[in-house]
């Protein structure tokens, strides 16, 4: 729907001058009733014209709450996005909080039911009592309610009175328009037909991927209104999609926004506003975009998650992640680095045995080593690999992740989507062939059973035991892999997030560094990956379940058992001292064995 406003530059913005404006509408009216048919043409021809003339809204911090619904200028752009969408496309909008999102959804639904023949809108929202009941002004029905109450009787449809409200219903008798609401089971709006669905606060949907399906086909509008609530959720499933967005990020607000500063690329500060930035003031230099309003709202928030949530619209930091951003930036600022060789390791399909690297653009096996002239790794040391198995479908890796035991750096990783359990224990077997016998650490559940059982036909040895009870005898035996129940699980990713925080390891992988940001706290105490979809991934897999990180885990896991020998960074010694002769003479023992005692 093609939408403009050719007459709101005529109403003042400013609360004084906006309050003259209604002042004297009202005279007019009240002088000449023909004049309230030019207001009425004129608000059906521009919505911003309607709201910031007639409108009203709710704000209970005020000593009187009831204030004119004046549009700041981040919100009439909101507006004509919403009415653009209405009828045409899906449109998401993310939102700090406090930004008015409701209210402008509303408000456009509010002029369509005003204004448009036949208009059909669906309200939904968590719960029943968020839609519509009665003195809850966190209700969107309630909040209509209150934009028409305030209205002058000319501008309400021809023969609207009480009959035409009802619980979750309302008709606008002139045009035969309605607006009704339902809660979000998973059966909303199944079988319906709406012009615009209006899904509120829908992070925070339990079954938000059951109502995706059910209003798909009802409308060929869903405006999905929301902060974020973490990674796990259907709403920001939605947001990777190629959906149209609007984003009413805090630092649109001119109140919110004044004096807003930064950090620039020195580390010194950048102030972007410098009105209301006060003389004196000690501003936080973190990179992070801020104002005074901002820092003290920080203050207030009970924990990190609650700012990158309720104020940065920040889809990883709001949702409880497992593993520490701070500790994962460093690892990646660090660390990060592209691999010296990419491409796949050839091997014998009857006995897995290598048979030679060659590098190819796309291919699936990464190393951060480089071969020797006969074409092989430095196989003097030891290495750990962890194996993630995937039932080979294209959508999740099988992952293999290797660490050098000396030097506790990751090494090689192999991810591919399209390998089968029984193909891929051949490439896996290979790869630890290649790398000196590589110590071999795999997740049994599932494909990993079929995984398992031709890694042991295949003769391979060095591998990962787990002890288990044996039948009804109840004997100990030991069986390949590991089976990762809840308790075992948060046992090795604790593991492996312990040593990314204390610096124990390292990995030059900035895929895998970026799949631990997306494992989050479950409800039931364990650990699960968010499932995030739409990204892109070299390996071609349809979905990011986080398999390299389960690798990576696996690995150092196997490392652990093995009995790493952790490289820890050494003081410095200072030149005079005991500790410094000692190592001299080290040194020169070392120097006069290569030489064979010959002394210059």
């Amino acid at each position: 729907m093609k939408v403009t406003s050719p007459f709101a530059s005529r109403i003042p913005t400013d609360m004084k001058g906006n309050l003259s404006w209604r002042r004297s509408a009202m005279k007019r009216v009240l002088k000449d009733p023909d004049a309230a048919e030019y207001y009425l043409e004129a608000c059906r021809r521009d919505p911003i014209f309607f709201l910031n003339g007639f409108g009203w809204t709710y704000d209970p911090r005020l000593s009187n709450p009831y204030v004119p619904f004046i549009l700041y200028p981040f919100q009439r752009d909101g507006v004509l996005s919403i009415l653009e969408a209405i009828n045409n496309h899906d449109l998401l909008i993310e939102k700090s909080r406090d930004m008015g999102a409701s209210w402008i959804c509303i408000g456009s639904c509010g002029w369509c039911w005003r204004f448009m023949p036949g208009f059909s809108g669906l309200f939904v929202s968590r719960v029943e009592e968020y839609v519509d009941k009665p003195g809850n002004p966190k209700a969107m029905f309630w909040k209509l309610d209150c934009l028409l109450d305030h209205m002058p009787s000319w501008l309400l449809p021809i023969g609207y009175d009480d009959s035409c409200r009802s619980k979750l219903h309302i008709l606008n008798p002139e045009t035969g328009g309605v607006i009704d609401g339902e809660s979000t089971t998973g059966n909303v709006a199944r079988g319906d037909r709406r012009t615009v669905i209006l899904l509120d606060e829908f992070a925070a949907v339990i079954d938000g991927h059951r109502v995706l399906s059910s209003t798909r086909d009802a409308t060929n509008c869903r405006l999905f209104n929301s902060t974020p609530a973490g990674t796990n959720t259907a709403f920001f499933d939605m947001r990777q999609t190629g959906i149209a967005r609007l984003r009413l990020h805090w630092s649109s607000h001119p109140v919110k926004a004044r004096g807003l500063y930064t950090t620039d690329q020195d580390g010194k500060l950048k102030i972007i506003n410098p009105e209301g930035y006060p003389d004196g003031y000690e501003p936080i230099l973190d990179g992070k975009l801020r104002s005074p309003w901002y820092d003290k709202e920080c203050t207030r928030t009970g924990s990190p998650q609650e700012i990158a949530q309720e104020l940065d619209i920040d889809y990883l930091g709001s949702g409880f992640q497992y593993f520490n951003p701070a500790a994962i930036n460093e690892m990646i600022r660090q660390h990060s680095r592209p691999p010296m060789l990419i491409g796949d390791l050839e091997y014998d399909d009857t006995t897995g045995d290598p048979l030679r690297f060659t590098e190819y653009a796309a291919g699936s096996l990464r190393l951060w080593c480089l071969l020797d002239g006969k074409g092989q790794p430095p196989i003097e040391h030891k290495y750990s690999s962890g194996i993630d198995v995937s039932a080979g479908t294209g959508a999740s890796n099988s992952c293999i992740a290797g660490y050098d035991r000396t030097t506790n750096a990751k090494i090689f990783e192999y991810a591919n989507s399209h390998v089968r359990p029984e193909q891929f224990a051949k490439q896996a077997v290979a790869i630890a062939r290649f790398f000196g016998n590589a110590y071999m650490v795999w997740e049994s559940g599932g494909p990993g059973r079929q995984f398992g059982s031709r890694v042991m036909e295949l003769g391979y040895g060095n591998i990962h035991y787990r002890l288990t009870k044996e039948g009804i005898s109840g004997r100990m035996s030991d069986m390949p892999g590991i089976v990762t129940t809840k308790e075992i699980k948060l046992q090795i990713l604790g593991e492996y997030r312990a040593a990314v925080e204390k610096g124990e390891l390292i990995n030059y992988s900035r895929d895998a560094m970026n799949e631990t940001l997306e494992y989050i706290f479950a409800p039931d105490g364990g650990i699960e990956h968010s499932k995030s979809c739409g990204k892109v991934d070299p390996s071609g897999a349809r979905a990011n379940h986080g398999d390299r990180v389960i690798a990576d885990a696996l690995a150092w896991h196997g490392m652990r058992a093995m009995g790493s020998s952790i490289v820890k960074e050494t003081k410095e010694i200072q030149v005079g001292s005991l500790a410094w002769r000692n190592k001299m003479r080290e040194e020169q023992r070392a120097h006069e064995d290569t030489n064979d005692g010959w002394k210059p």
